[in-house]
């Protein structure tokens, strides 16, 4: 038999985070039958408070079960036919996949780059769209999670629907942690995932279409060509109708309400100033080492910061460092930005100030071992400032 009891971390990378123990406890509890009305009562009560979350009265909105992966391929197979034309806007990592998982879908993808580490900015959708005709969509990332860069998504929407287009939006690394407001900036599709600022484990694909998305899909000439992701079959089995479609995984489903309930306990309101505070007091704590953050000030993302790691250190040895010397994560760049930046994630229940300040404590310990010089306690000291509000 192997270890009961497998090693448990503190979670400061891009996802997951740690998550709560009444999280974890919540799925002791004992398990239903997918059809029993007492389940059905839970999926209800979880589909409402995803409402709140992503700010929107959508009747479709529920949690896909599966990974944040599925809730970007729903997205796209629902909306996308073959020949569709779709406009990508791509300033990371995860705007590439989009381009990817587009093209599965049959479209004739127009990929726009912008710099990796920059913001999408609506001057630039523009831009494409007056050269573009008949885009069925445009899609980009809200929250990059390879570069830490959070795009103004609230004043590109009007410049893509005044063209005629749906926005599809990732919200994977936002939802929860920043705001966010669905139907108020007119967003018609977005997805996200449980395990990040949601404070659940991963597993499960949040995820919203608004009425004109729906519409759309409704005049479709194809089939959807997932059965399992079309959102059309999905919402028969979330709501009332209760038409079976799958089998859904009934802990993570409690797990997911518990999270959803302590972030209506706490308030997203004070739950985004909660990650504003603690991101505000990493950073501080950072510059004062001397290092540069990656994203410009007016753009940082509060639950992911990005930092270059400083000429001559190996970025894979201090993260292993921090693994072992202080049972702590963060994460390593992605795609072009691997071992050029750090990616440290203050999310959900990981965010909190006394993980800002190990974690800056380890750093001013580690670096000087590879030639860095650090000054003993600046960091904390910078970051504590914050903390306190002086």
């Amino acid at each position: 038999m192997g270890d009961a009891f497998l090693t448990s971390r503190v979670l400061m990378g891009p996802g997951p985070s740690n998550v709560n123990p009444r999280v974890t406890q919540a799925m002791q509890n004992g398990m239903l039958s997918h059809l029993d009305p007492e389940f059905w009562a839970i999926t209800d009560q979880v589909c409402d408070m995803l409402r709140e979350v992503f700010h929107t009265k959508g009747a479709f909105t529920l949690p896909i079960s599966a990974t944040g992966m599925a809730g970007m391929e729903s997205a796209f197979c629902n909306v996308i036919e073959p020949g569709d034309k779709l406009v990508v806007i791509v300033n990371g990592f995860f705007g590439t996949r989009m381009v990817d998982v587009g093209s599965r879908c049959g479209a004739d993808v127009h990929r726009v780059d912008v710099p990796w580490g920059s913001p999408i900015l609506p001057e630039m959708v523009e831009d494409v769209l007056n050269k573009e005709d008949n885009v069925k969509a445009v899609a980009l990332v809200h929250a990059e999670t390879s570069t830490g860069v959070l795009s103004p998504i609230e004043e590109i929407t009007g410049v893509i629907h005044e063209h005629d287009a749906l926005v599809i939006l990732d919200v994977v690394t936002s939802l929860g942690g920043v705001k966010f407001f669905m139907d108020e900036w007119d967003v018609d599709v977005c997805y996200s995932v449980t395990q990040k600022c949601l404070g659940a484990p991963p597993g499960m694909s949040p995820i919203s279409f608004s009425e004109r998305a729906i519409d759309s899909i409704k005049l479709r000439k194809a089939q959807v060509q997932s059965y399992y992701l079309d959102i059309l079959n999905l919402a028969n089995y979330w709501s009332e109708r209760r038409m079976y479609h799958h089998t859904a995984p009934i802990l993570m489903i409690y797990a997911l309400r518990e999270a959803l309930l302590m972030i209506m306990e706490e308030g997203l309101e004070n739950r985004w100033v909660r990650h504003s505070i603690n991101a505000a007091a990493l950073r501080a704590g950072l510059e004062s080492l001397g290092m540069e953050l990656l994203a410009d000030p007016k753009y940082r993302l509060d639950p992911l910061t990005t930092v270059k790691v400083p000429h001559g250190i190996e970025a894979a040895k201090v993260i292993g460092a921090l693994r072992e010397e202080y049972n702590l994560e963060i994460g390593n760049g992605l795609g072009d930005l691997k071992d050029k930046i750090w990616r440290i994630g203050l999310m959900g229940d990981s965010s909190t100030s006394s993980n800002v300040l190990t974690l800056l404590s380890a750093l001013e310990n580690i670096l000087p071992k590879q030639g860095f010089e650090t000054g003993v306690g600046v960091a904390v000291g910078e970051a504590e400032r914050v903390l306190l509000g002086k």
